[in-house]
């Protein structure tokens, strides 16, 4: 009885380890698209934000929700189309970036307050949290590592620079400053796994 509660908790722990290197790679591979196709990234992230509004005026209409929860997540929706007007351009000290970041903390209080004291089934709250307040933040998340990798042509006129609109040297101060998904993962790839060396013979 105790080898198979034993060999229980060994599967288990495998399984985790293979669900997490199954997310890697799976964000990975995303924010190579997103790095890929920055114009589609942004039309598809800007269908995601008006699909996910009308959810929540659809929520808001034909289900008893309350007002707060589904207003805060409006208010979050309009912040994340401000973050989205500069794409890919995403600076994480921006106004609109930390208000989304602010929205995300008090939409989720509102939700497990909601959801903790009126019984659902827990495939709603779970539908509820995966399209109402997960889509779109895991969407801008992934496109973090899209600004890294933007050539210099142009910058937007939402873009401040500290150079009177030298988009060149503006550009290359900020690519020293690698905060991206992609450039975390391109790390952590570097410093775990070993690293192939070709033999010359």
């Amino acid at each position: 009885m105790w080898l198979f509660y034993s060999l229980t908790w060994v599967a288990l722990a495998i399984q985790i380890c293979f669900v997490t290197v199954s997310i890697a790679a799976g964000l990975y591979y995303m924010a190579e698209l997103v790095e890929e196709y920055t114009v589609m990234s942004k039309k598809i992230i800007s269908y995601l934000l008006l699909g996910t509004t009308l959810i929540l005026m659809g929520l808001l209409v034909f289900e008893e929700l309350p007002w707060s929860l589904l207003g805060g997540c409006l208010l979050a929706n309009l912040a994340y189309y401000f973050v989205l007007r500069t794409f890919p351009f995403i600076q994480l000290s921006s106004p609109s970036f930390v208000l989304s970041a602010v929205m995300i903390l008090v939409d989720h209080y509102l939700a497990f307050s909601y959801f903790a004291n009126v019984w659902h089934p827990f495939s709603e709250v779970l539908a509820f949290f995966t399209i109402c307040l997960w889509l779109i933040p895991f969407a801008l998340f992934v496109s973090l590592s899209a600004n890294e990798n933007v050539l210099p042509t142009s910058v937007p006129s939402e873009i401040p620079t500290d150079t009177d609109g030298d988009v060149v040297t503006n550009y290359f101060r900020r690519k020293g400053k690698r905060y991206g998904l992609l450039s975390f993962l391109k790390s952590a790839q570097d410093t775990i796994l070993p690293q192939r060396v070709k033999k010359g013979y």
